[in-house]
């Protein structure tokens, strides 16, 4: 989950409202190339945009719509990326409970990672208090066993 600012824009941009997202797709589809063919429709509908940086890297930005996703762009840190952009890239612990929301084999491989990467610094309280409602959202309770398994890595 990230965040845009650009002197371009003077300002932080949190989740793209319903409606609105093309406003934040297309200044980034026009720097970045797409991961993917037809990116921009994927974003649309998926409110993913799929991006590769210059050296190769994937980059995934949500186009958050939760009021989970607005709490983590708030909790976002600045990092640079380029010389006219700064991304504010989600905490670790927001990045589980993305992740184990999603609960994509490849997003549970990548928790796995957060976890054993993060070991012994994962406010894992605040895992479980972000996730329950999610899980309640998508009638999954069972994904409230993920985050008890994953301490233990």
């Amino acid at each position: 989950m990230v965040a845009l600012y650009s002197r371009e824009y003077g300002q932080t941009r949190g989740p793209a409202a319903l409606g609105a997202e093309a406003t934040f797709v297309d200044p980034l589809l026009a720097a970045y190339e797409g991961r993917i063919a037809d990116a921009c429709e994927f974003a649309l509908r998926h409110r993913v945009l799929l991006l590769r940086a210059a050296g190769g890297a994937g980059i995934g930005i949500s186009l958050g719509a939760l009021r989970f996703e607005e709490s983590v762009v708030r909790r976002a840190t600045a990092a640079p990326f380029g010389p006219e952009l700064e991304l504010r890239t989600c905490s670790a612990e927001d990045l589980m409970v993305l992740k184990l929301f999603a609960s994509r084999p490849l997003d549970l491989h990548n928790a796995e990672g957060v976890a054993i990467r993060r070991k012994g610094k994962l406010d894992w309280t605040y895992v479980e208090e972000q996730l329950r409602p999610l899980s309640e959202v998508k009638e999954r309770p069972e994904m409230m066993a993920t985050p008890a398994r994953l301490r233990q890595l």
